[in-house]
């Protein structure tokens, strides 16, 4: 089974790929969060999650939401994992995670795809985006190889910026920088509640003909991507950014 989670539209282009060549199915991590769904997971092939990378780890709320859930009868886990940059020392946390599952862990593998985190960075322009995609095709057709001879993604030697990153950083960034509070709508904005309708953590309200956001929020992007008039900001930090969206 393909289990993906996403902002933007990365983790399922991957999804997609991987599920088209391994003929098999599709489970959306986003709307079993979203609608607080921990039905066990059965699949007869292995566990593939396709997921972005957050401060040089998988997204917290998702690996809340595997240790919530049950998963059987197999149990083999490979971890996909795409990034604007690289992943850290992702791996580590990966393997704590397999041990409290009771996972076989098959490793990770990192895939570069464009930087859709625009509270922070600038996105690429289309035609960039479209090159990086492009040069991550052999990378998704390795993980397709790999995973039908059932063996394992090579492991990577993290350095030590590495460790610090996924040991020092990615708590800090959760504690400081993974807020709400920037996000506005301005006079653009229709009402439409597409934002409203994306956030996989149910963080945003409509009130008063404005989305509003709340304090539960993973800074996935999709709300100020995905919308369709670009009336959402995050602060200054976002202002004439170009949004992300892959271009399934």
């Amino acid at each position: 089974m393909i289990l993906y989670f996403t902002g933007t539209g990365n983790s399922f282009y991957i999804a997609k790929k991987l599920s088209s060549a391994l003929q098999d199915e599709l489970l959306c991590i986003n709307d079993r969060i979203k609608k607080n769904d921990n039905t066990p997971v059965e699949s007869q092939k292995p566990l593939v999650f396709v997921l972005p990378t957050y401060a040089w780890r998988i997204p917290k709320a998702v690996e809340e939401w595997i240790n919530r859930t049950e998963f059987s009868p197999n149990t083999d886990a490979y971890f996909v994992m795409n990034c604007g940059s690289d992943i850290g020392n992702a791996e580590k946390y990966l393997i704590r995670l397999c041990q409290t599952k009771t996972f076989s862990f098959k490793g990770v593998k990192e895939i570069i795809m464009p930087e859709n985190y625009i509270a922070l960075y600038d996105a690429p322009e289309a035609a960039e985006a479209k090159r990086i995609i492009q040069h991550a095709g052999p990378a998704i057709e390795d993980c397709v190889v790999i995973i039908l001879h059932n063996s394992i993604f090579d492991k990577r030697t993290p350095s030590a910026a590495d460790r610090i990153k996924s040991s020092i950083t990615n708590p800090v960034f959760y504690r400081f920088v993974v807020k709400a509070d920037k996000f506005k709508a301005d006079e653009k904005c229709i009402v439409c509640g597409k934002c409203k309708a994306v956030c996989p953590l149910n963080n945003i309200e409509l009130k008063e003909n404005k989305p509003v956001w709340g304090k539960n929020c993973t800074h996935c992007m999709a709300c100020i991507c995905k919308c369709p008039v670009e009336a959402i900001e995050y602060g200054k930090s976002s202002e004439g950014k170009p949004r992300y969206q892959c271009p399934l």
